[in-house]
């Protein structure tokens, strides 16, 4: 529709363009002189050619790009830009009497350079400070600055982008439901489109994993009193894969990306992003056991070494009992002799009481 438009004016154009150079070349005609309507009907042929091929770079391709960008700034960041464009403006209002009673050609130079300064200027500072803006004014709102200095604010206005991977696991629905997550789950279309494409897959594992983890979301969302859940149409431009978009996504919104993926971890703290990783957490709450201390353990199978027998606690942290080979599927108690700390998680060796 663009390229019509802009084939149709640059037509008009070149017709007008054509009459009035055919009526210049006509004041003094040659046997060899084109005629007006030959004038208007070349130039206007011509102008239809610029217009179409012009057009794009014109209207269709710059609207592209200020869309893209766009979609890859948060609202916080466009509403920070806004309120720093009028404050900008509203200073360089204030300037521009004084500095127009300066000589010529000062004065009339200096309050459009003015406004073309602090235009800037008050951009840059509110999108640098938004956080802060954005903390002290919700402050100021809830009733005075001391609670705007309070870690809650802070807690109740951050964000958390959350991973397909954390999603697919199902804890996260757990974690939620006890408090411990503060600020709001982000979730990217683009994530929701992975974990769709997860839940249509032809495999079955991966189709019920994915139908698993769409069931966490509706979870999550009709949870009473539970964290809050948005879903957003943020993208990233240019780049196709999920983690890659999330890591962008989490450096430009400057928030957390909560995953259990090991790869996704390492990526995302060689870039500056802070990850929160499930897997670490379920390490992390485990109980604590000691040498010397005694528990109750049943033996489910053999061990890796000859004679031992191995067992899980409630946790699923793995107990390898010495000498353990003759007591499967029975309940008994060990003493505790080393606790080995892994990637993998926690290991205890044990022995019989």
């Amino acid at each position: 529709m663009a390229r019509l438009i802009g084939m149709v004016v640059f037509c008009i154009l070149g017709v007008i363009w054509g009459t009035q150079l055919g009526q210049l070349a006509n004041l003094n005609p040659t046997p060899t002189t084109f005629t007006v309507e030959q004038y208007a009907l070349t130039l206007g042929m011509v102008g239809a050619l610029v217009g179409l091929i012009l057009t794009p770079y014109i209207t269709t391709r710059p609207m592209r790009a200020i869309r893209s960008t766009l979609t890859r700034v948060s609202a916080q960041t466009l509403f920070a830009a806004l309120f720093g464009l009028i404050a900008g403006l509203i200073i360089a209002a204030l300037l521009a009497f004084p500095l127009s009673r300066l000589p010529s050609p000062l004065g009339e130079v200096l309050p459009f350079i003015g406004v073309l300064v602090f235009g800037y200027l008050g951009v840059t500072v509110f999108v640098m400070r938004q956080h802060d803006l954005f903390n002290l004014f919700s402050g100021f709102t809830r009733g005075g600055a001391r609670e705007a200095e309070s870690p809650k604010s802070w807690y109740e206005n951050r964000n958390i982008l959350l991973d397909t991977s954390v999603i697919i696991d199902g804890r996260i629905a757990d974690i939620a439901r006890t408090g411990f997550i503060p600020g709001t789950l982000l979730i990217p279309r683009f994530v929701l489109n992975e974990l769709q494409y997860i839940a249509d897959s032809s495999d079955s594992l991966r189709r019920q994993r994915g139908r698993r983890g769409l069931e966490v979301l509706a979870q999550l969302q009709k949870e009473p009193g539970g964290v809050p859940v948005r879903i957003t149409d943020i993208d990233v431009e240019g780049v196709r894969e999920v983690d890659d978009k999330l890591v962008i996504l989490a450096r430009q919104l400057r928030c957390p990306i909560l995953t259990n993926d090991y790869n996704l971890n390492r990526v995302a703290e060689l870039q500056g992003v802070r990850v929160l990783n499930v897997n670490e957490l379920a390490n992390a709450v485990k109980s604590a056991l000691l040498p010397g201390e005694t528990l109750s353990i049943r033996i489910i199978q053999e061990g890796k070494e000859p004679g031992q027998g191995v067992g899980y606690l409630d946790d699923g942290t793995m107990v390898v009992v010495e000498n353990g080979k003759d007591y499967i599927n029975q309940q008994v108690t060990v003493v505790v002799t080393k606790v080995l700390q892994t990637s993998a998680g926690r290991m205890i060796f044990a022995r019989l009481e």
